[in-house]
């Protein structure tokens, strides 16, 4: 990887900041006000009696505010739990805080142990701070392992590629390749440059033989596009 980072000025591309909020909330697949209050925080007003909700995520630039691909795995492993289990953000908190401190961890969604005991523990204490049953926390560990499988760790154990389609491994981003944009991982063809064709009015047969594609690959970049 040392090879590749000397286009970034000696620094780690899983870091710098890549997307704005809009790009990164596309491409995991939630409202990008959703991201920026995890990101950024938000406020209430004064009279609305409700606290600030403080930020999840910390991104590399706020001024103006663009994220990393740190950020989108972060994101993306805050979804999978949030949309697929209902997560109660504030016990998403409390539960990663104590087990950054347990496990004496920073960036929990990040790190390695999150496959291990952080991961367990983090699920424990959520469970208990939303009264979940055996069932509800045995079926959150299995959304957790399930959505860490989509994450592809380098000899550090730490995300170097995401998969963010729900089905076979064909979309892909990498923060090296593309500029982090998603591709089709075969070929390192844009999932972008796909939808533009289609859009003008060229058929998936043509695209997919232009490229180098199955049709299966052309669809599935449609499907990705049109969902995120």
């Amino acid at each position: 990887m040392s090879q590749q980072q000397d286009i970034y000025g000696g620094n780690d591309p899983r870091d710098i900041a890549a997307y704005t909020v809009a790009e990164a909330a596309r491409y995991v697949r939630i409202p990008p006000q959703t991201l920026r209050a995890w990101v950024a925080g938000q406020s209430y007003g004064q009279y609305s009696g409700r606290p600030k909700f403080r930020q999840l995520i910390t991104a590399p630039e706020y001024a103006p505010l663009r994220l990393s691909f740190n950020n989108v795995i972060e994101a993306y492993t805050l979804r999978a739990l949030r949309t697929k289990h209902k997560v109660s953000i504030e016990a998403a908190r409390k539960a990663m805080d104590v087990a950054e401190r347990a496990c004496r961890t920073q960036r929990l969604f990040l790190c390695p142990e999150l496959r291990t005991g952080a991961g367990e523990l983090f699920l424990e204490k959520y469970g208990e701070l939303v009264n979940l049953t055996k069932a509800g926390q045995s079926a959150m560990k299995h959304i957790l392992k399930d959505h860490l499988a989509r994450i592809e760790l380098d000899e550090l154990h730490l995300p170097v590629r995401l998969y963010p389609a729900d089905t076979a491994n064909i979309i892909m981003i990498d923060p090296r390749v593309a500029f982090g944009r998603p591709i089709i991982s075969s070929r390192g063809i844009s999932t972008a440059a796909i939808v533009d064709r289609i859009n003008a009015d060229e058929s998936e047969e043509d695209i997919a033989k232009d490229y180098g594609l199955t049709p299966a690959e052309v669809k599935e970049a449609l499907v990705y596009e049109q969902a995120a």
